[in-house]
């Protein structure tokens, strides 16, 4: 049987790509994920996590999706992020499908529906809050998927790390209004954090 684990990062970022990532791995080596030491994404280090790089991509597949803040500017970030999970499932069509679950409890099965009727055929679904934590293969997901993301921001520069609460990420961004420059097309200027730095230059 065939799993994949399915986990995004910057999903909550003002700046930079949603990245979807993907790992699919044959079911009686999952152990072997465990035994790399690989769990949610957010409890290594930067460091750990580059170096679990190598040991899982030999016991399995990674396919990464990148959602652009200009795409994400566009259009909406959570039909945005299912098409990307059944982009990625249709690319694989596995046995077993493990997603962190991008949304309330209350409305994953709603969103199982959706993803049903976009891939088209029914695989096994498990759809969890905290199942980056808990299912190997989504820790895998979450790993390939952070490390991408924090290289896309890396390329930005002196940026911090894009999230809205960074104070170096908002006086990045305070730079581009106090100066009247248009935002890169790494900015997701629909987000809240923008209006809000905006108000407060204004006052």
């Amino acid at each position: 049987m065939r799993v994949m684990g399915l986990d995004e990062a910057g999903r909550g970022c003002v700046l930079g790509p949603l990245v979807v990532g993907a790992f699919t791995v044959e079911e009686h080596r999952i152990d072997e994920i465990r035994a790399t030491g690989a769990t949610d994404s957010k409890k290594l280090s930067a460091k750990r996590r580059q170096a679990l790089i190598e040991p899982l991509s030999e016991l399995g597949s990674i396919q990464i999706c990148e959602i652009t803040a200009r795409q994400i500017d566009a259009e909406n970030i959570n039909t945005l992020e299912e098409q990307a999970f059944a982009a990625l499932i249709l690319a694989e069509r596995p046995d077993r499908v493990i997603i962190d679950a991008p949304c309330h409890p209350r409305a994953i099965p709603a969103f199982e529906a959706r993803l049903q009727r976009a891939i088209g055929y029914t695989p096994e679904l498990i759809v969890e809050p905290k199942a980056d934590l808990n299912y190997p293969p989504c820790s895998a997901a979450s790993i390939f998927a952070k490390v991408r993301r924090d290289h896309r921001i890396h390329q930005l520069g002196e940026v911090g790390s894009g999230y809205p609460s960074d104070p170096t990420t908002r006086a990045w961004l305070m730079g581009f209004i106090e100066r009247q420059e248009a935002f890169p097309a790494c900015v997701r200027t629909r987000w809240g954090t923008i209006q809000n730095l905006v108000q407060e230059h204004l006052s």
